[in-house]
Parts: C-alpha cells; structure tokens; sequence
C-alpha cells in the first residue's frame, strides 16, 4: 500500500479529532474480560461477537476497514502488520495492527492474542501505549492503537550506541513507574525490552506489546514465554520455579544495562546465555560507568527474586535522584500526560 501524503503526521497529529468521542474506552478498574477463542477462527463477523463482554473488549463491529485510510507501515510482527491509519469519519490518526486468524491459529497463539485484547484494553497510563478499541471480519483481528510517533526505543538505542547516564535513568524511571502500575493492577508483563518500548509524540516512554502479559492475581505462574536475554533465572534451568511479578524488576536490570551498553548483559550463544542468566554471571559494565548506576543494576539482577529492589524503592534509589529528583518526575510525567490529553480531547 501507498502511504498517502498525509503520512507524515508528526504535525497533523496536533490538527486532528479525537477517536476518543466516538470509540469505547478502557475501563481500568475492571478486571479483564474472557474473550473466546472462536474470535480468532475464520467464522462469520456476526457469530464472533463475544456474549456478555464490556465495552472495553468486545469488538466494535460498527467499525469496518472502510473507514480507515492505510498509511505507511510501521512495524511488522508474527501474525501481521502495524500500519500508519486515518480514522476517515473523524480524521484522527492512529496505529492499525492487522492480525491473520489463520496465521494465529496456525501457530496456535489464540491465547496470546486474547490476552493482548483484554489486558491492554483495561490499562491507562502515560507510560502505557493507549488501547483505543478493537474490530474483526472473517480473515483478520484489527487492533487500533495510540500512534507514538517517536517509534521503537530499540530503533534509538542502535542510533545512539548507547545512552548517556542522565538519559537512561529517566527511561529506566518511566518504565518503573508504568510497570508499577501493571503491578497493582495484578498485571505482569514478562517481555520488556526496547522492541516493546516505543516513544510517544512528546519524548516519552509508552510500554507496548501485551501478547506476553497475564492478569494474575494470585501473583504466581508457572509458563515459561518471553524473550531469552531478558528471562529471569526462576524461568529457566533444570528446576524451575513458580514466579512471581518480580520478574519485571530482573527485565528492568536487563533493560538499565543495555541502555548503559548498547547490550544484553548474559547475551552469548543460546545454551550458554542459559546457563549465565541461571547464575547471575553478568558481563561487566565498562568502568565509566558511575558506581550508583552498577549499584541500581545489581540490586535488580539478583538471582533470588524475593531480593530484588521493588519497584516503589527504584524512585528513591541514589542513581535516579541524582538525576532526577521525585518532584521533578512526577511534574514532568503529568505535564507530558496534560499534553496528551489534551490532544485527546482537542486534537491540538
């Protein structure tokens, strides 16, 4: 497809209509629905309505693809692509994921698009890629998402080499908070990583990709998915434990360090990265970098998980206040958040 002129939406985003007005949002302080699986089988678009759901994950089939103008992609995934889109009727702008059914059924993922669905269709938060709602039709799953102009954080780390100390540590602090967040939500990601960070159209951090997440509320699970540089060692290794949200603070220390390094710190040939994570073997960090930032990122990769520094202790760690003081976190993020919704709610 042809991006159309309008493509380059970096300014237009500010001269656009809220979707917001028209769509069903999120409802945070709900639980997340079931969505059956006969919503990813190749069915008719009527008999896939899934019974008794909120408004927040059911699909809204008075949405077709129709009303959308696709743009330039954005992204590519297993089961589909990310596209630049048009809300037609209203103007606004936003990113369209396009699934196969067949290719998820295929791959027998059916549970990890339901799990995208309704997880991130209950969560707001500026350090949150915001959910605006879902539709189907025989062949394919339409996700319509925040656009975040700024794209993968992945994409800026391998632009940069690295991040300068100043710089990592806010990032390191927005995802701290946006997975607190998750937390008291009964919410684990399990697959941080700057693939699944993007960034938003004022500079800041917006945690993406759900498909990996669970609501749990009993805090303990036993499946092993995931991205192998950023497992904790409760998920590997010949005796795997249950494990617990704490596996977020590890992917956390993963994160801290590439962003310092330009790498993951167990990454090395897939047996051996094993068997380094299991240990806690970490590469050493180069020696510029600060004592303060080597402290933060050992009181995270630590084997034992019940030992690791939970995540309301990251805002007060020494090499986050240096750099970034409470008060001055918190201005920020709702000046950013102000901002936002503002352009939510104008379009400006």
């Amino acid at each position: 497809m042809d991006a159309p002129a309008w493509s380059q939406a970096d300014s237009q985003l500010r001269k656009t209509a809220c979707l917001n007005r028209m769509l069903p949002l999120p409802l945070p302080n709900k639980s997340p629905s079931k969505i059956p699986s006969k919503v990813i089988a190749r069915e008719e678009p009527s008999k896939l309505v899934p019974k008794g759901a909120t408004h927040s994950t059911s699909s809204n089939q008075d949405l077709h693809l129709g009303m959308f103008e696709i743009g330039k992609p954005l992204g590519k995934g297993k089961f589909g692509r990310v596209y630049l889109a048009k809300h037609r009727p209203s103007g606004y702008i936003c990113a369209l994921k396009v699934l196969q059914k067949d290719e998820i059924s295929r791959e027998g993922a059916e549970v990890h698009v339901r799990r995208e669905i309704e997880v991130h269709s209950h969560l707001r938060h500026p350090g949150i890629l915001a959910f605006h709602t879902w539709f189907h039709d025989s062949r394919r799953i339409f996700l319509i998402l925040e656009y975040a102009p700024g794209g993968e954080l992945y994409k800026e780390l391998r632009r940069a080499g690295r991040f300068p100390e100043p710089r990592a540590a806010h990032y390191a602090a927005q995802v701290a908070q946006a997975l607190s967040y998750l937390h008291n939500k009964n919410v684990i990601h399990r697959d941080i990583k700057p693939e699944n960070i993007l960034v938003g159209l004022y500079g800041e951090l917006e945690i993406a990709d759900f498909g990996y997440s669970v609501h749990s509320p009993s805090n303990r699970r036993e499946t092993l998915c995931g991205t192998l540089d950023y497992l904790p060692p409760e998920m590997l290794g010949p005796k795997k434990s249950k494990y617990t949200r704490a596996v977020d603070q590890w992917t956390l220390g993963v994160l801290t360090y590439e962003f310092l390094t330009g790498e993951a710190p167990f990454e090395d040939t897939q047996v051996l990265t094993q068997r380094r994570i299991v240990k806690g073997d970490m590469k050493p960090l180069p020696a510029s970098t600060s004592r303060l930032a080597k402290d933060f990122i050992h009181s995270l990769l630590v084997v034992d998980p019940s030992k690791r520094l939970p995540l309301d202790q990251v805002m007060t760690h020494p090499w986050i206040t240096k750099y970034c003081t409470r008060r001055e976190f918190v201005e920020r993020s709702k000046e950013r958040e102000d901002k936002k919704s503002r352009h939510l709610q104008t379009g400006s």
